[in-house]
């Protein structure tokens, strides 16, 4: 994870002693849990080839839409904003964790791989999501916790009994504290009258013990269980956690690396299925096809948005290295601007101070650049965050439907509202030709009309605080121009087709350029604005 504290340990609170924690009687019996092997059923995907290309949703399911008036978002409710996400032009959506936890928030504490959360629905809610998805195009993939489980995790409740329990060696123990180790500052062991256990986030959250081949079993076979129902792939969590070699060598072993690609390999081995990795440390090794195929580029969104932000000598700096990742980076690399944890930033709309033209720059340059796009939910509307609030809760309010949270629930709300809900929601925004919400949407149809915006090769350049991408597959080629600075820009084009209209793309109405006979073109840009030309090769 990320050098800072991890916010769901630091929610958690570090005084949690596990083995009071799992003695406890539960409130309310929980289904028995189904540890059988489970056999690959490979199917093909429904969806197009190719799909994975366009871009994400993040979707906290809790935070999404509630259709039982709880308060709470859920399965049914996010199936019915489908068409929503149809419209925006999405076409892959990242579940947050929707197995059972104890948490009953971020879900990162499982109990059961294998179960839906209760309060999100059950395994029949499940498969009418995915039938509905597919139905529009729209692929889903799910968190899958690989590294920890929840104390609560009925298998560690019945190791915690002793060295001869059933469960023992799922997971990580030692005879007594190790008093060598720190992770982030704590020691990552936790004492019981049995025997210390390992947990990278804490006593509330157990490794696996993933050199077990039984507990590697369970999991390659969870995996197969939502494979076999028609899920589209995962996000892999913590995947640089998954084995360690001791207090000097906890983090991005080799041993993690090659058991991400036996798990890339089990799940593309479902036809047309995706994978991507968190992988903090080390991201560009991550989404190498030797190890897990895709992974976030963690930090890219740093710079993306220092240079949207437009302040000269930030952006200046800044803008050389948004333009050079992609020369470097594989086009497998899944992009983002904000996501679910804070450690990668405020709410986009916050970390802009409320400026919707800087929004719109930060957008245009992880939509139209390679990688995968994952849009944080809300992220589309400008929506922003519960300041006030502590760890990720301001991150993670529910989706602005509209003004007043009605949209998103007839109970109240689980978390409060964001603050602009009343300005910044799809309500308002779809009468708007110059809000956020059309932008993106107009930024997401680029992608998924122009192949080589999607999946064409890479050339930058910049010039002041002007950014010229070139995009090419085939005959096509989009040429987009992003100008982050407060004045307009001139830029002259080369090695375009000689003597040719150069229509607009986007802005619509947008007055066509034009090629002299060498194949160059003078351009001017407006002040913080995208210009994106069609310079295809003449047949």
């Amino acid at each position: 994870m990320h050098d800072a504290l991890p916010a769901r340990r630091r929610l958690a609170g570090l005084a949690l002693t596990a083995f009071a924690a799992c003695t406890a009687l539960p409130a309310a019996a929980a289904p028995a849990l189904d540890t059988a092997h489970v056999d690959a059923r490979p199917s093909p995907s429904p969806l197009a080839d190719g799909w994975e290309h366009g871009a994400f949703m993040e979707i906290f399911v809790r935070a999404y839409q509630d259709s039982k008036g709880d308060g709470v978002g859920d399965l049914r409710g996010l199936t019915a904003r489908l068409d929503y996400l149809q419209a925006l032009g999405v076409k892959g959506i990242w579940l947050m964790p929707i197995t059972a936890s104890s948490d009953h928030d971020h879900g990162y504490a499982t109990v059961d791989y294998r179960r839906v959360e209760p309060a999100y629905g059950d395994l029949a809610d499940f498969d009418a999501l995915i039938a509905a998805a597919h139905a529009r195009g729209i692929g889903v993939i799910i968190d899958y916790v690989f590294n920890h489980a929840s104390a609560e995790f009925p298998p560690f409740e019945q190791a915690l009994a002793g060295p001869d329990a059933p469960y023992r060696d799922w997971f990580v123990w030692q005879d007594r504290t190790p008093l060598d180790w720190s992770i982030w500052g704590h020691n990552p062991w936790t004492a019981t009258p049995t025997g210390a256990y390992y947990g990278t986030f804490g006593g509330h959250m157990p490794d696996f013990n993933l050199r077990n081949p039984a507990a590697l079993d369970y999991h390659f076979s969870s995996l197969r269980f939502w494979l076999n129902r028609g899920l589209d792939g995962f996000r892999l969590d913590a995947v640089p956690h998954l084995i360690e070699n001791g207090p000097e060598a906890w983090n991005d072993q080799p041993e993690s690396r090659a058991l991400a690609k036996r798990i890339q390999d089990l799940v593309k081995s479902y036809p047309r299925r995706f994978v991507v990795c968190e992988a903090t440390a080390a991201p560009l090794v991550y989404a190498r096809p030797d190890v897990c195929g895709s992974a976030f580029a963690f930090d890219f969104q740093y710079e993306i948005v220092k240079a949207a932000r437009g302040e000269p000598v930030e952006a200046a700096a800044a803008l050389p290295k948004v333009a050079d990742y992609f020369r470097h980076a594989p086009p497998s690399m899944a992009t983002m601007l904000s996501n679910h944890d804070i450690f990668a930033g405020q709410r986009l709309w916050d970390q802009l101070h409320g400026d919707a033209a800087g929004l719109k720059l930060a957008a245009a340059t992880y939509l139209l650049m390679p990688g995968t796009p994952f849009i944080y939910y809300g992220e589309e509307i400008g929506q922003a965050g519960r300041l006030e609030l502590d760890g990720d809760g301001p991150i993670r309010a529910p989706m602005s439907w509209d003004a007043d949270g009605r949209g998103f629930s007839t109970g109240q709300p689980f978390r409060p509202i964001a603050p602009n809900a009343a300005t910044h929601n799809p309500v308002v925004e779809a009468a708007d030709p110059n809000s956020v919400l059309n932008f993106y949407k107009a930024m997401i149809a680029l992608r998924n009309r122009r192949r080589s915006i999607a999946a064409g090769d890479y050339a930058a350049a910049t010039q002041g605080l002007l950014m010229v991408l070139r995009r090419r597959l085939g005959a096509e080629l989009s040429v987009v121009l992003i100008n982050y600075g407060a004045a307009p820009a001139q830029v002259a084009l080369d090695a375009l087709p000689p003597g040719a209209a150069l229509p607009a793309l986007y802005p619509r109405g947008a007055a066509a350029a034009h090629s002299d006979a060498g194949g160059r073109a003078n351009v001017t840009v407006p002040a913080r604005a995208v210009l994106v030309l069609q310079a295809d090769r003449q047949p």
